[in-house]
């Protein structure tokens, strides 16, 4: 089982039995969900299907996304992690990383260290070469994110308002 440790999370495979009602209480709140596909809050039914893709994609790509726990108290912050983007086209078919956190996560840090783990171990540890991320143009939380992760902007806006942020292998061990 992948599992990773940073200094303050444990990034692990889904386990539904424990993880589906505090995702579901993540993505019932419309704050968290606002820029995540088409913005709506999801339900329990909806967070039990995101699982199941998650866990697909683990199965299928030999990545996916995590359930990310704090260290200290077991609590589950969020979901950070690697998927295959259908939109917008210039991502299409590349791997991007992307983070949804409980609001009372939020400023503290844990997406930054997360999604470094994260990045980490899709250039390091599988082979992938590139890494994008999609943030909304005037999502300033999230674009903090992507600077710290070293990923750099690619020329123009996305449909949507969207910009798209890159990193390559020879990028990231600079």
């Amino acid at each position: 089982m992948t599992e990773i440790r940073t200094p303050r999370l444990l990034l692990r495979r889904w386990n539904p039995d424990d993880d589906l009602a505090p995702l579901a209480d993540i993505q019932s709140d419309p704050a968290v969900m606002r820029r995540i596909g088409d913005g709506a809050p999801r339900s329990l039914d909806g967070t039990a299907e995101d699982i199941e893709r998650w866990e697909e994609e683990w199965d299928d790509e030999g990545f996916g996304v995590f359930a990310v726990e704090l260290l200290g108290s077991g609590e589950l912050a969020g979901a950070v992690g690697l998927y295959v983007p259908e939109t917008p086209p210039q991502v299409a078919g590349h791997v991007g990383v992307q983070w949804r956190l409980g609001r009372q996560f939020w400023g503290q840090g844990y997406a930054s260290e997360a999604a470094q783990a994260t990045l980490e171990f899709a250039l390091q540890d599988r082979g992938i070469d590139r890494v994008v991320a999609v943030t909304a143009v005037d999502d300033a939380s999230s674009l903090k994110v992507v600077h710290k992760l070293g990923m750099t902007s690619l020329p123009g806006e996305a449909e949507g308002g969207l910009r798209v942020h890159a990193i390559d292998l020879t990028e990231f061990e600079a």
